[in-house]
């Protein structure tokens, strides 16, 4: 959160709030001046119009916000698919990893270390590289992933979307 600035008046002794700050007042007190925590349209256009902002500004921010909306779940689905992919890719791991360590013990095979260290070290390289990855995140890395995502999944909607038109109602 911002840090609240101090010597933000103005001539007539008024406290100047940052932008970032006066959104988020608002919002808290439009949140507690709504019983159910929602606005209607009309309620939304009439504190706008309070507030001398115009109905096209929030008619150009409500498509923003609409924008916005798909992208963040979008977001939250990339998200949700990169984790269960690791951890199924993490279990096959551990699964895979084990009845190859118990058969060796039930074998006493264990002239076949080498054989372990090459299949599994790259293995087990790739996951500690996914979890990285996915729990600590690089900014510009994720950005590039998630756009690469969201175009593959723009262009399945597309090709499902053309396919529906072409065969018709079934």
């Amino acid at each position: 959160m911002a840090d609240l600035v101090t010597d933000s008046y103005i001539s007539d002794g008024e406290f100047l709030y940052p932008a970032e700050d006066a959104q988020q007042i608002l919002s808290l007190a439009i949140a507690s001046q709504t019983e159910s925590g929602k606005l209607s349209r009309a309620q939304l256009l009439e504190i706008a119009d309070e507030m001398g902002i115009a109905a096209d500004t929030i008619a150009a921010a409500e498509r923003e916000w609409d924008v916005k909306k798909y992208e963040l779940a979008d977001q939250r689905l990339f998200d949700s698919q990169r984790k269960q992919r690791f951890q199924h890719n993490l279990s096959r791991l551990l699964i895979m990893g084990g009845c190859v360590l118990v058969f060796q013990l039930a074998t006493g095979g264990w002239l076949w270390n080498w054989l372990l260290y090459l299949t599994f070290g790259p293995w087990a390289i790739q996951a500690s590289w996914d979890a990285w990855r996915i729990y600590r995140p690089n900014e510009y890395g994720y950005r590039k992933e998630f756009q690469s995502w969201r175009r593959k999944q723009q262009m399945k909607r597309a090709v499902g979307g053309a396919m529906r038109r072409l065969l018709g109602p079934s």
